[in-house]
């Protein structure tokens, strides 16, 4: 069992200071920020089972699972929580046609892929710890991850208007209350906006009528969450297969820079020696959930933001959120609750939701300092962009590669073959770096 120093007297942290990954304050306010890091993550963990139809309770366990496990594997030096990945949702819905999983058949050739991803992203965690992090940012430069990131975000917006469509009204009211919270309140409550709205439209559902509890009072409040097996013997899921690989690229983004926006809130360099377990953990994660019916995994922003806001950057914290999504998972009755959040509520959050996840893209390049003068970086977004939002897709027979991977495909091989060809000819049309800053890029007023 992993041993914490106590910070300070265990009750306060003082405004210059922070409590370190292997520090902790006592265990009363130990349990009271891991339930803010439950309430963080929730918001987000649950919508993305509900949106592609896997069993939300087995999720959450995989999800608690998971957890504990990148901190086994970081060595307790690393705290994060793993969440569902947003990024899986475009090649899952895929297989349906861009709606909901429906048929056990569907979850078990969406698992494929899942498992394939996590081994490759545990295979890219390893070399990183073995070379360095180095050659992941040669071959993914910040106009190429930006790119990645934003085009998944944005090739899901049909997604989110035929939610959007079913319940117009009920849909609107939950965006604009998401859109309220994240600019009216402070500090934590700011950062959880989207669960805020989706409460906000669940109860409006409720009162208007909208939501039906059939099923909730046969549910058992304990049991077994509802697993499913990974198709590997079915040659049709290894056709779906291909969708998935550009997510790879989205979870090395997202774990690389979850590492680095610890070491520096932490102000100790050293963690970013972690960044190649992080991504074995993560890899390791998303694999077990794949092999068993729970949605792939991800480091959490919204857990970034509890931090942030307490400085309390304690994994005993996230040893108490870990535990506690194990313990949610088995209790049927609330999987069951779950299932029951209209179309409308989901077309309103998503509205947003897959907005932002094309943002986080866009945030890459501001971070950066992208030249978007120089035709190279141009054209990778501009085709791969259009690609995502057109929904371009290639087939041969049976064998389709979706718009995520041709995007995907467009941006890497426009960025690295457009660069040689602007060095062979000194055309000035290449990525010269990123550009002089000229002043501060934003940050809170004071």
């Amino acid at each position: 069992m992993p041993v914490w120093k106590i910070h300070g007297d265990g009750r306060n942290v003082a405004p210059d200071q922070v409590v370190k990954p292997e520090e902790r304050l006592n265990w009363p306010a130990t349990f009271a920020i891991g339930a803010q890091h439950i309430v963080a993550m929730f918001g987000a963990t649950f919508l993305v089972p509900i949106i592609t139809g896997f069993p939300v309770s087995t999720t959450l366990l995989f999800s608690g699972i998971g957890t504990l496990l990148f901190l086994i594997i970081t060595r307790n030096r690393l705290p994060s929580y793993l969440g569902s990945s947003f990024a899986f949702l475009a090649p899952i819905t895929a297989i349906n046609g861009g709606g909901a999983l429906e048929t056990p058949q569907q979850i078990g050739q969406a698992l494929v892929g899942v498992l394939v991803v996590g081994v490759l992203l545990a295979g890219v965690g390893f070399l990183v710890q073995a070379v360095g992090i180095s050659f992941v940012d040669r071959f993914m430069p910040p106009v190429v991850a930006g790119s990645i990131v934003a085009l998944i975000g944005f090739n899901l917006a049909p997604a989110a208007w035929n939610n959007f469509t079913l319940q117009p009204e009920l849909a609107s009211v939950t965006l604009i209350a998401v859109v309220l919270f994240s600019v009216f309140f402070r500090g934590f409550l700011g950062r959880i906006s989207i669960f805020l709205g989706v409460i906000v439209g669940y109860i409006v559902a409720i009162f208007t009528g909208q939501v039906t509890f059939d099923g909730v009072a046969e549910a058992a409040w304990i049991g077994l969450p509802d697993f499913h097996l990974a198709a590997v013997a079915d040659p049709g899921a290894w056709a779906f297969a291909p969708m998935f690989l550009p997510v790879v690229l989205v979870l090395i983004a997202e774990n690389v820079g979850h590492v680095r926006g610890v070491a520096t809130m932490t102000n100790d360099p050293s963690i970013n020696k972690h960044t190649g377990r992080a991504l074995i953990a993560d890899g390791v994660a998303t694999t077990l959930a794949g092999g068993f019916g729970g949605s792939a995994t991800t480091t959490y922003g919204e857990n970034i933001g509890v931090m942030a806001a307490t400085r309390v950057y304690s994994t005993a914290a996230y040893w108490v959120a870990g535990f506690a999504a194990i313990l949610l998972a088995f209790s049927p009755k609330i999987g069951v609750i779950f299932n029951t959040i209209p179309a409308g509520v989901l077309g309103g959050v998503t509205t947003a939701l897959y907005g932002l996840i094309g943002v986080i893209g866009i945030k890459i390049w501001v971070d950066n300092r992208v030249d978007f003068s120089r035709p190279v970086n141009q054209y990778t977004v501009a085709v791969s962009f259009v690609i995502a939002v057109g929904g371009f897709a290639m087939s041969w027979g049976a064998f389709q590669l979706g718009a995520i991977v041709v995007g995907t495909v467009a941006a890497l091989l426009i960025y690295h073959l457009g660069n040689a060809i602007a060095r062979w000819r000194r055309s000035g049309a290449d990525d010269g770096g990123p550009i002089p800053a000229v002043g501060p890029l934003g940050g809170d007023p004071e």
